[in-house]
């Protein structure tokens, strides 16, 4: 018997389907099943840079996690990460292809078609199970001619289809049959299921509705999937609308990000978010920004850009004015560049700005190159090891004024001596280029340490949760929600179908 496969698609972008992915990789792998993820496009400001170096969207890194694996950029052949409204760059296979428009990206897909096909080949050959995802919604009828992430990406893979609507959004019965009715007939009979998601209430109001969309469509709801608090890392930035924007009063310390219009790899902080003294807020405008306990600057795919927006929006005298006051302010990547006193951008990298003024609180100078870092890295700050991860294009120097933050003493499995980062002369401030670094359980507890005892409060006398341990007990949990409401058998059996080519 060959590879079986599984395609879950949706109704619209964060219909949860990478949850569902990820919660069915969970349960095979639990079987003792070898699973891999596989999503052939994502488009994503939330990335991860793998062993060797090669940079994928994180809904597989979350999936391959599920699975008992470890992310292969296989996973995710293509990520498209936009620069601008028109533009994104193109990540083929962990590297940077090129920049390219909307248009010229459509135009250039058709030759992507067979290289995709033999990435999911090889994959597939290594595993008992292949489960996709697709992006946003199959019913992109403008675009469906060139498809390569959903029923073109089933049609290569001949893979079946299950369905994932989301009945938060309302309308899902609209969803249902508008998504599978839009699609050419050969398209229609790829769909063997229905799962609708994130469903709050008594789940037999539903079954006259689902026995009428099954008979509307033919195709068969196998499963009502409730509202979950599972928590894991999310990639698409449409999640950030849901994100808090004021301050958890229950909790002793206020950490305040800077939600940029181009932020990246919020992920970043996903362990502050599990801590138990941490409120984590958001903060879209000046009025929002208070007085934190901790001001982060995180990354950005367009530095240049952002730094120009928090210019026009006010936000730098009020940061200053935070500095001045002796909040701590840490800048990740993107933000770290902007904390500096000047960014170089004579290639037009990044924007259409040569050269701009950053918020000048810390002694450095950056210049962006086309250029793209991308490496897994061990640093040593003091007497600690932190681990991490570096995605960025652009190099920055210190002044006299600043010192490092670390020493990067390992770069995808070699061992390196490089400085990173800066921190200022009171050490209130700092930057690092090392994404990942909150999930360094002990290093993150000793800095809210210190942010509690300046603000005269008490160590806290508990361990944080160690973030790997912590994903382990959500993908089991995840799993036993998928289990609980989903018909296995019925998934089981689409399994087993498709192996024999059924699809």
């Amino acid at each position: 018997m060959g590879t079986q496969s599984i395609m879950f698609q949706g109704t619209a972008s964060d219909s949860g389907k990478s949850w569902v992915a990820a919660g069915l990789c969970r349960i095979l792998h639990n079987r003792g099943l070898k699973v891999a993820p596989f999503k052939s496009q994502n488009m994503a400001l939330n990335s991860y840079i793998t062993s060797d170096g090669k940079e994928m969207g994180r809904a597989q890194v979350f999936q391959a996690e599920a699975a008992g694996i470890a992310p292969d950029v296989r996973m995710n052949p293509l990520l498209l990460k936009p620069s601008t409204d028109q533009d994104s760059q193109v990540v083929y296979m962990g590297k940077v292809l090129s920049n390219m428009s909307a248009a010229a990206y459509q135009d250039y897909k058709p030759q992507l078609k067979q290289q995709i096909f033999e990435t999911y080949r090889s994959l597939a050959d290594e595993n008992d199970v292949m489960v996709l995802e697709g992006a946003g919604s199959p019913t992109e009828i403008n675009l469906n001619e060139r498809d390569i992430v959903n029923m073109g990406m089933a049609e290569i893979a001949d893979a079946p289809v299950i369905l994932v609507a989301d009945i938060d959004k309302g309308g899902v019965y609209a969803s249902i049959y508008g998504t599978i009715k839009l699609l050419p007939e050969a398209d229609q009979r790829r769909f063997k299921g229905i799962i609708i998601n994130k469903f709050r209430g008594d789940a037999t109001l539903l079954e006259s509705g689902n026995r009428m969309i099954e008979e509307l469509t033919g195709v068969p709801v196998i499963g009502v999937v409730p509202m979950t608090d599972v928590d894991l890392d999310e990639e698409d930035s449409v999640v950030l609308a849901r994100k808090s924007r004021t301050k958890d009063a229950t909790k002793a310390l206020d950490v305040a990000v800077l939600a940029l219009q181009k932020i990246s790899n919020f992920t970043d902080f996903h362990s502050l978010e599990i801590q138990p003294d941490v409120s984590v807020r958001y903060v879209v405008r000046p009025e929002e920004l208070g007085h934190p306990d901790l001001l982060i600057l995180p990354g950005s795919k367009n530095t240049n850009q952002d730094m120009a927006a928090l210019r026009e929006q006010g936000f730098v005298p009020l940061i200053q004015q935070l500095h001045a006051d002796g909040t701590q302010i840490i800048g990740i990547c993107g933000g770290y560049q902007m904390l500096g006193t000047q960014m170089f951008d004579p290639n037009h990298v990044e924007s259409d700005l040569s050269q701009q003024a950053g918020f000048g609180l810390l002694d450095t100078t950056t210049t962006f190159t086309g250029e793209k870092t991308t490496t897994q890295a061990v640093a040593r700050h003091h007497d600690i090891e932190l681990h991490g991860y570096e995605i960025h294009m652009g190099e920055t120097v210190l002044g006299p004024t600043a010192k490092p933050f670390s020493t990067i003493i390992e770069n995808n499995g070699r061992p390196v001596d490089r400085p990173d980062g800066a921190v200022d002369a009171t050490g209130r401030v700092w930057g690092t280029y090392l994404h990942g670094i909150f999930d360094n359980t002990a290093w993150t507890r000793q800095l809210l340490d210190q942010l509690r005892q300046a603000k005269g409060l008490p160590v806290l006398h508990q361990s944080s949760p160690a973030m790997a341990a912590y994903k382990e007990a959500q993908y089991e949990k995840l799993a036993k929600v998928i289990e609980a409401n989903v018909d296995m058998a019925k998934l089981d059996q689409i399994l087993a179908d498709s192996a024999k080519g059924d699809a």
